[in-house]
């Protein structure tokens, strides 16, 4: 049962917010849709819940129009809150699972083991303005799975969370996937997404840059990255003369290199270890999902058509 984003395009006024978009996304797969603010993100979401509909293309979930999926097959976590401030967390919650559907001895009992979950049992009956900015945003997102929804759909759901409470709402990302949900999240912190994501979208001033496997994409932009480290760093200078090598930052442990290929990386080793210094770190591998997205978007016009992935067959190496 995938969710088919085909050709979709949204204009307001003359401004054109979306163009051309397909992408997607499957099952029981973590599903990141990437870009700055702006970029398009929760236009095309509220496309996919029927909020707004689509100028041009279509939407679908296992061959149905979306407009005529019952609306308890979607959990939806909007960016800004959509929260009563001055109603108690538990009766706000139960009885927002009860309009999608949910009985509310299961919708109950399901509300306290999430709260335990999430840590914030003591909350149950405050609310929602007393909490912290962190602690609405869990009850936001429980206000989006209590209803056992098909298909998340995640607005910037890490927004004001915390390192702890951030890793708490990744380990729920991770449980929905289990389930066989279909989550989608957007988010324009691309580490996130490096993280939880099977797939992602990257998308810029309303196109579609590029999009794949996580792995598909670190690797379209056809170089390698290095990222080695020597004991006391005697001088690292004679990298600069290693032909193909280019260094792409210093770390405070580590310096970052740029290479076509893994059998350049190997001279780089090769070099060190002629020079007698002392390699603590050699590792191979790709660049980031955020080193591709500024990669992508550099330079790109307004009419430029987003370009194709192409996976280079090479896995990382550690040594």
């Amino acid at each position: 049962m995938a969710l088919t984003i085909d050709g979709i395009s949204k204009n307001f006024g003359d401004f054109p917010a979306v163009r051309d978009i397909s992408f997607t996304v499957q099952p029981g797969r973590i599903f990141g849709f990437l870009g700055t603010n702006g970029a398009g993100k929760t236009t095309t979401m509220r496309m996919i819940l029927d909020i707004i509909r689509p100028d041009a293309g279509s939407i679908s979930w296992n061959g149905t129009p979306t407009r005529d999926v019952p609306r308890h097959d979607f959990g939806y976590l909007p960016e800004e809150r959509g929260l009563y401030p001055k109603m108690p967390v538990d009766d706000q919650l139960l009885f927002l699972a009860q309009l999608y559907g949910a009985k509310k001895g299961k919708a109950a009992a399901d509300l306290d083991t999430w709260l335990q979950r999430l840590d914030i049992t003591e909350n149950k009956h405050k609310r929602v303005e007393q909490l912290s900015k962190g602690n609405q945003q869990k009850i936001q997102f429980l206000a989006a799975i209590l209803h056992d929804p098909q298909i998340l759909i995640l607005d910037e759901p890490f927004s004001g969370l915390d390192p702890v409470n951030a890793q708490q709402m990744k380990d729920a990302f991770l449980t929905m996937r289990d389930q066989g949900k279909t989550v989608i999240f957007s988010t324009h912190q691309l580490d996130d997404a490096q993280e939880l994501c099977h797939d992602v979208s990257i998308i810029h001033r309303g196109q579609l840059v590029i999009a794949g496997s996580v792995d598909e994409v670190r690797r379209s932009m056809g170089q390698q990255v290095v990222r080695l480290a020597i004991a006391g760093d005697p001088g690292i200078d004679w990298l600069e003369s290693v032909p193909e090598v280019s260094v792409a930052r210093r770390r405070e442990d580590y310096v970052e290199l740029n290479v076509p290929s893994e059998e350049v990386a190997r001279t780089v080793l090769a070099e060190a270890v002629r020079r007698g210094a002392p390699v603590t770190r050699f590792e191979i591998s790709y660049p980031s999902l955020n080193d591709v997205f500024l990669a992508s978007v550099k330079g790109m016009r307004p009419d430029d058509r987003p370009r194709p992935v192409e996976t280079i067959a090479a896995e990382p190496v550690a040594v």
